[in-house]
């Protein structure tokens, strides 16, 4: 996705490429110049998006007894995020770590400065050594008039998205990822206050469909032909909805013949989180992807929120009980 050119705010050194070349070299002219040109070159100061948001969007999204789901507020908040993916993905999990995201103790790269970050904190839990409140869950959220702004969606690192997006040029999309749940909070009501956030800030930034890559442990598409096939056969996008991995990374997902698949046996293999996603109505791209820094086979998730069943709706608005 290309990005489209932004106003840096740093008008003067601009301005002084319209003076004539010997009006600028002048020496009572240097020295402004380059401090301007300086200036210029500077990024501006980076504003997280739950800061740029919160004159109309409410950070608290949700309670159930002691849990809350809440966006993150300051870094501080989304350092939590981070601490918990380590200890969900490489510490617990399959991922592979390099020398710095050991060393840092948090999974983290450059999408999380420009996403939202979903966080579902428990307040009777002990509290962190800094004294924040325990995070135990998380969502990162990516709107496209960000990602369009910046390096596109994560997502685009594996699947080839660009003609689903350009197919639905006037619908906004949101990429939901690095999801996880401590061990001990993965219950309905953890998943619930996930889902209920997701959804208020989806109505709040009025967005049309959610994409996203879902994953399956392990690299072996061999041992995973059941779940695979059942989603090829049972739950693939239409093809208006249709999009693929990139050709020199796509796992054929097609494994099993449609007549021999057992589709219990199929949903019992299928992660708790692909099932959720399935159930709200979601797509199933073309193809899957190996991601074998994180040890897992991933698909991706289309999910329009027009095909989103309408009891789901009422349980996650925001007004629910």
């Amino acid at each position: 996705m290309q990005g489209i050119e932004q106003d840096s705010g740093y008008g003067t050194a601009r301005g002084y490429a319209k003076q004539p070349l010997i009006q600028m070299l002048r020496p009572e002219n240097v020295g402004a110049l380059a401090s301007n040109a300086i200036a210029w070159l500077k990024p501006p100061p980076y504003t997280l998006p739950s800061e740029r948001t919160i004159g109309s969007e409410p950070l608290s999204v949700g309670r159930l007894s002691s849990l809350e789901a809440r966006l993150a507020g300051s870094k501080r908040d989304i350092k939590q995020a981070q601490k918990l993916r380590y200890k969900v993905f490489y510490k617990d999990g399959d991922a592979i770590a390099d020398a710095r995201t050991m060393l840092a103790r948090r999974d983290k790269d450059a999408y999380d400065k420009i996403c939202d970050h979903l966080l579902v904190i428990d307040h009777d839990a002990p509290l962190t050594r800094s004294g924040q409140p325990r995070v135990v869950g998380t969502y990162r959220l990516l709107r496209q008039d960000i990602a369009a702004c910046r390096d596109g969606f994560y997502t685009e690192n594996e699947f080839d998205i660009s003609g689903l997006t350009s197919r639905h040029a006037g619908l906004r999309f949101l990429e939901l990822g690095r999801s996880c749940v401590l061990p001990a909070y993965r219950n309905k009501r953890t998943i619930e206050l996930l889902w209920q956030g997701i959804w208020s800030y989806v109505r709040n930034h009025r967005l049309d469909v959610m994409i996203g890559c879902a994953s399956f442990n392990g690299t072996d598409p061999h041992r995973l032909a059941l779940p695979l096939s059942f989603l090829h056969h049972f739950a693939a996008a239409p093809e208006l909805w249709r999009a693929a991995p990139y050709p020199s990374r796509r796992i054929e997902m097609n494994r099993i013949a449609k007549h021999r698949i057992d589709p219990k046996a199929a949903v019992r293999e299928l992660p708790p989180l692909i099932k959720g996603y399935l159930r709200l109505g979601a797509h199933i791209g073309d193809g899957a992807v190996i991601d074998d820094q994180f040890g897992t086979t991933d698909v991706l998730i289309v999910l329009p929120v027009s095909v989103i069943k309408t009891r789901y709706i009422e349980h996650f608005s925001a007004d629910a009980a």
